[in-house]
């Protein structure tokens, strides 16, 4: 059975920690798109980590982790993340990469950098990983594929086509020194090296792994809200964050995939540039952000203050909509027992006229948050491990959610733990 975890929001909904959890009952975790440009943190026996290339199911020993083909690899960044694993003591990990995956070049983090610099004040807030230049070459059809490094003549002649093409830019746009076809091949045969251990036909492999009936979660990356598609173009990603892109991004057939989890904080937050409708600020953000999370709101990968909200419902019933969701997921609700109540978002109010439905950007860019506010419950929820045993008015909180967000929440997370989760209607 194939299983996909998204977010519905715009990222940093706690997917990790939900991916580590079920990967307990799984045999291979997938990530099947983005790269190493935002991070899942996880808490488990081995301590705190942030992840950014491996999949969360990387800490159980009977699994096995698959870097897909719609990743942005960047090899030494996942040699890295692996020995970083081992060093603290977690057992070597067993990983493959998809031999049809592509590789993040160094270039595409200086021309990431540049071109952020260039924009300036109407920069898209990249976390300069070099993710937007790595699928720009993509589709434009120059980028490198991981089995291209095996092949001497083919990748020499690349090298050179290439770097006759980024030289033009880096010299007239950005002024930066020119790429040194010589140094580029050496760094590329000493990624060969590095990764050759894990390269594998991964759609061959998954083939036979769901003819064998293997348990299969397809781990997504950032949010609903962050597709290139679907989401708040032109500030979003530049790989489809959605679970049908799952099917592409590791090489399975779509209608594998029969269930699909989507994760929902029980707040809202974000990284980086775009609209957000019920955003907030100052000293009630500052409260929000400090208590959020497992050591507050900031970027996994940046340490950048993420920008807080309260839970929007109609985002969220879109992302979920749009994700296909069978089922939802509510975390960090534990964050919310200071409060005395709980504003939540439940219409856009756009030049006087109130719409429930999530629009394109420059619609959303004039949209007033319609709030409705729910008694707090005042307490600490954590250590809590049965539904019922959860203040009313908690029950109520969630409850309103999954009536307006109309996807089934199945589980709530109530600390940062593996454990700490409740499941409902079991």
């Amino acid at each position: 059975m194939v299983r996909a975890i998204v977010g519905a929001n715009w990222g940093d909904e706690g997917k990790g920690k939900i991916t580590d959890m079920l990967a307990k009952e799984s045999d291979i975790i997938i990530r099947f798109q983005g790269g190493s440009n935002a991070g899942h943190t996880i808490i488990n026996e081995y301590g705190k980590f942030a992840l950014h290339l491996l999949p969360s199911g990387v800490f159980y020993s009977h699994t096995t982790s698959i870097i897909g083909n719609g990743v942005a690899l960047n090899i030494p960044y996942l040699i890295h993340e692996i020995q970083s694993l081992v060093d603290r003591g977690v057992p070597t990990p067993r990983i493959l990469v998809s031999d049809r995956a592509q590789i993040l070049m160094p270039y595409h983090v200086l021309f990431d950098t540049c071109e952020e610099a260039r924009l300036a004040g109407k920069s898209f807030g990249s976390t300069k990983s070099g993710i937007a230049p790595f699928y720009s070459d993509k589709y434009a059809k120059i980028g490198f594929q991981v089995s291209e490094l095996f092949d001497e003549e083919t990748l020499k002649e690349k090298v050179e086509r290439v770097c006759e093409l980024k030289n033009v830019m880096l010299v007239h746009l950005y002024h930066q020194p020119k790429i040194d076809p010589a140094e580029l091949l050496n760094t590329l045969h000493e990624y060969r090296d590095m990764i050759a251990p894990y390269v594998c036909d991964v759609s061959a492999y998954l083939a036979e792994a769901i003819r064998e009936g293997k348990n299969i979660l397809l781990e997504g990356q950032l949010g609903s809200l962050k597709d290139p598609d679907h989401g708040i173009y032109p500030m979003v990603t530049s790989s489809s964050t959605l679970a049908a892109f799952g099917a592409i991004g590791a090489g399975i057939p779509p209608y594998e995939i029969k269930n699909i989890t989507a994760v929902v904080k029980a707040y809202s937050s974000a990284v980086g540039a775009g609209a957000f409708v019920s955003e907030i600020f100052g000293d009630e953000a500052d409260e929000l952000r400090r208590r959020g999370g497992d050591g507050g709101e900031f970027g996994a990968t940046t340490g950048r203050p993420r920008r807080m909200g309260w839970f929007d419902a109609v985002a969220t019933r879109y992302g979920c909509r749009i994700q296909g969701a069978t089922e939802a997921v509510l975390t960090v609700l534990d964050v919310l027992g200071y409060l005395d109540e709980l504003p939540v978002c439940v219409g856009y109010e756009i030049d006087g006229v109130v719409t429930k439905d999530f629009l394109t950007t420059v619609k959303l860019e004039k949209a007033k948050p319609v709030y409705v506010k729910l008694p707090g419950w005042k307490c600490e929820i954590r250590g809590i491990k049965k539904y019922e045993d959860l203040p009313e008015n908690c029950r109520n909180y969630i409850e309103f959610i999954e009536k307006e967000i109309e996807t089934p929440i199945t589980m709530v997370s109530n600390g940062p733990g593996r454990d700490e989760i409740i499941y409902r209607n079991r």
